[in-house]
């Protein structure tokens, strides 16, 4: 009955030691997840930052843009009324 009793004993601690290394593989693997989460959202902010520097540039282009047509088209003008003086 005794030898019963430490048997037991002795695979519920081993059960015990299984079920901590387990938990530790976890800890870790939640760990490694955190990290990643962390690391995806650097990234994020990153590309988010990009994306509105890009934005501006593009905003910036159109104006730029906008201007050489009116500029243009004044010169078309301009170039009208000369010929038409010739």
């Amino acid at each position: 009955m005794d030898n019963e009793i430490l048997s037991i004993l002795k695979s519920i601690q081993s059960d015990i030691k299984d079920v901590k290394t387990r938990q530790d593989e976890v800890y870790q693997i939640v760990n490694a997840l955190a990290h990643s989460a962390e690391v995806n959202r650097a990234e994020h902010d990153k590309m988010i930052n990009d994306i509105a520097h890009i934005k501006g540039n593009i905003e910036a282009i159109r104006k730029d843009l906008s201007t050489v047509e009116v500029v243009t088209a004044n010169n078309y003008a301009d170039l009208a009324k000369l010929k038409a003086v010739k």
